[in-house]
């Protein structure tokens, strides 16, 4: 099989980094976790997986993700977070792609679908984001910002047809927290128009829970995901509290 080098940035995650380990065996041949401080055994859990664990302290999403793909001793990387995991559409794609000979292209998209916290499968009509967790190093990485932790997509890049799987908070509190932290790090590298925010402050709120709960079709989620909804498009609002300064 083609040599693939899996990347996943960790911090205080040995409650859920396992599945993400487990979700690629087989299919990489070395799992590479930065850990930038964890306290709660996360180091010792991954290594436990067979996965090279180097500590790194956080410098910012772009920056981690790089750092991880220059320990990568393999060009190909497939990326992935501590709270993601391969579903067994994508394992199976992916086996048949590792084979051949040579990559077809140098990017490739996957789907990363939401799953809520008391959930093992998605919900129906689940909510789902486009991403590049599959490339070649040396014809793309991801950008040296510490806020947008993307890839950015080649001429040739291919859509994979299996999805990944996200549980990307343990309860809503967490999603207030790590929002809020987003949030800051995004301010100090936008400049925005001030009046052009305070005319969206009118308006954040309502238009982003439609966003949510009818776009994104947290209307499936039950109670949870009209809860989801209110909570993310407070967030959004509070986003623009915290670029205008207030």
């Amino acid at each position: 099989m083609i040599p693939v080098s899996c990347t996943i940035i960790a911090r205080n995650e040995a409650d859920r980094i396992a599945r993400a380990i487990n979700s690629v065996r087989g299919l990489v041949d070395e799992v590479i976790v930065i850990d930038s401080g964890s306290t709660d055994g996360t180091q010792a859990l991954c290594e436990s997986l067979g996965a090279r664990v180097i500590h790194n302290d956080w410098v910012g999403y772009g920056p981690q993700k790089r750092f991880a793909e220059d320990c990568a001793r393999n060009d190909i990387i497939l990326n992935i977070d501590a709270d993601e995991w391969l579903s067994d559409d994508l394992r199976d794609e992916l086996r048949s792609l590792f084979s051949q000979p040579s990559l077809p292209a140098a990017t490739y998209k996957m789907r990363v679908t939401i799953v809520y916290p008391h959930r093992e499968e998605p919900a129906p009509f689940a909510d789902s984001t486009i991403c590049l967790r599959l490339y070649d190093k040396r014809q793309a990485r991801f950008a040296n910002s510490l806020v947008h932790d993307n890839v950015p997509e080649t001429a040739d890049c291919l859509m994979l047809r299996g999805r990944m799987l996200h549980k990307s908070f343990r309860r809503l509190a967490d999603v207030v927290r790590k929002e809020l932290t987003y949030f800051e790090l995004q301010a100090t590298e936008k400049q925005k128009s001030r009046l052009g925010l305070l005319f969206r402050l009118m308006i954040e709120f309502p238009w982003q829970f439609f966003r949510y709960y009818i776009l994104a079709r947290h209307c499936f989620g039950g109670v949870y995901g009209f809860a989801l909804s209110i909570v993310l498009a407070f967030m959004r609002f509070m986003r623009l509290v915290i670029f205008l300064g207030f």
